[in-house]
């Protein structure tokens, strides 16, 4: 997708919304990434700017730092975002809750 499209921007605006939840600087988030504090505030930045975007391997260091797995960068609705995030905080126990419940609602679909 070209620079500026919009997967960069859902992760650009879903990365600034979990550190913002976490309660981080850019900095800090930065460093607690692995990133090199001299460099972490301006990459995190360009990050939640879109004007770079980062690739695979960061997206899954963010994410540990900030409790939310990489699916949740991705997702272009607001609702599966937040269901991606409840999901991934839940236990198994109320997890295959879920997963049976959805199961049941698929099959009741006409």
């Amino acid at each position: 997708m070209a620079r500026g499209g919009k997967k960069e921007a859902v992760i650009a605006a879903r990365l600034r919304a979990a550190r913002l939840e976490a309660g981080l600087s850019q900095r800090e988030l930065g460093i607690q990434a692995g990133m090199d504090p001299s460099v972490a505030s301006p990459r995190v930045n360009q990050y939640e700017r879109g004007k770079h975007t980062p690739d695979t391997g960061t997206l899954l260091r963010l994410g540990q730092v900030l409790g939310v797995p990489v699916p949740y960068f991705l997702a272009d609705d607001d609702d599966l975002a937040m269901l991606i995030v409840a999901y991934h905080r839940m236990s198994a126990a109320p997890r295959r809750r879920l997963l049976a419940l959805a199961a049941r609602s698929e099959q009741a679909r006409p």
